[in-house]
């Protein structure tokens, strides 16, 4: 997919991305393959300032059975909304909008660093933050997932980096339920920052949390982590107003569950474990 000529732009704020984003003319460039909804790859220009971007139009969804309510569209956006209550900054600006297909979700294109893990043939696609060893431990640094088949009847490790950039991804994860946290969902961006992207499987009221990112379950929370659970949990509460911002993109069940959630993290000061009653590792894992 060609680049877009770009001008010359300015740095901008968050709330400039946010309205870069909700109020410029959008421009579809093409079609990101291999997703299962439609993904268009666009330009977004407003007052002279242009950006890429990408567009997830609703009338391109795929029905999801254990979803029926609300729209991929708004979960992504209402995972933007936790992420930058909770400070962190781990999901690029994401807006809900009209576009040349309808409403849909614009997020801001990351371009993510180019990985160099020197994985097997097998795993081309992981993040360098991902990894598959031949040892039945991780080594210095990392965290154990556990074993997947490499082709050939062999298996291997499979490992992430013990980061703390990941760590607050993970949380994040367990506080919006995300359903669908693979390797290929991670973007490690230019000057140290790491994204997470592809939220559309989030909110659900019943646990379906799946990621890659077990490598501290049953481990304690960071105090940082701690700190954020509980602003977050004040800023939830009914009458606020990420409460009611939320309250425009999932269900009232949702909210009450997104609430439950960040206080068993905070009462049980602990990652999540698989529960045993869902698949704890998201198929495909890249």
């Amino acid at each position: 997919m060609p680049a877009p000529e770009r001008i010359p732009s300015r740095s901008l704020t968050e709330a400039g991305l946010r309205t870069l984003l909700a109020e410029g003319e959008l421009t579809v460039l093409g079609q990101v393959r291999g997703a299962s909804n439609a993904v268009l790859y666009c330009t977004v220009a407003y007052e002279g300032e242009e950006r890429t971007c990408v567009y997830k139009p609703v009338a391109g969804e795929q029905p999801l059975w254990d979803f029926p309510d609300g729209t991929l569209a708004q979960r992504e956006v209402a995972a933007y909304e936790i992420s930058e209550a909770t400070g962190w900054g781990l999901v690029p600006p994401t807006v809900l909008r009209e576009g040349p297909y309808g409403e849909g979700m614009c997020q801001l294109w990351i371009e993510a660093e180019e990985a160099t893990d020197g994985l097997p043939d097998e795993a081309h696609g992981l993040p360098p933050l991902l990894a598959l060893v031949e040892d039945e431990e991780p080594g210095d640094g990392w965290k154990a997932v556990g074993f997947a088949e490499v082709g050939e009847g062999r298996t291997a490790l499979l490992v992430h980096a013990d980061d703390p950039r990941l760590r607050r991804l993970a949380v994040l994860d367990a506080v919006i339920n995300n359903g669908d946290r693979k390797g290929g969902h991670l973007l490690p961006a230019p000057g140290g920052r790491l994204y997470g992207i592809d939220h559309g499987v989030t909110f659900n009221a019943d646990d379906k949390l799946r990621t890659l990112l077990w490598g501290w379950a049953g481990e304690p929370l960071t105090e940082e982590a701690a700190e954020v659970l509980g602003r977050l949990s004040a800023g939830l509460a009914p009458g606020t107003a990420l409460a009611a911002r939320l309250a425009e993109l999932i269900t009232p069940a949702e909210l009450d569950a997104l609430r439950a959630r960040v206080d068993a993290l905070r009462t049980s000061g602990h990652h999540p474990q698989p529960s045993g009653e869902w698949p704890s590792i998201p198929w495909p894992p890249v």
